[in-house]
């Protein structure tokens, strides 16, 4: 009869790929307010236009915003996009 033997984890279940990771905007120069919102509205889901306006205006006052958090593949997945799309990304960030 074979025996399974379960090893101590080594990491939390936050490590790696799990946990919860930051897709941060950044302000900028070059970007309008338009352009930021509605990238924001096509790309990241349950963003649309009037709440992308309200992330505009955050990441104007502010600095920057965190727009999704959320598994590490796809917020690697949003930042490329918003990235592609012309916006000002910050290095992601584990929440």
């Amino acid at each position: 009869m074979s025996q399974t033997i379960e090893l101590p984890r080594t990491s939390g279940p936050d490590g790696a790929l799990g946990g919860a990771w930051k897709v941060i905007v950044r302000n900028d120069d070059h970007n309008t307010f338009d352009h930021v919102a509605r990238t924001l509205s096509r790309l990241i889901p349950g963003v649309t236009v009037p709440s992308g306006y309200d992330i505009a205006d955050r990441i104007h006052a502010s600095g920057l915003a965190i727009v999704w958090t959320g598994h590490k593949e796809l917020a690697e997945h949003y930042w490329h996009q918003l990235r592609d799309a012309g916006l000002t990304m910050a290095p992601l960030e584990q929440a």
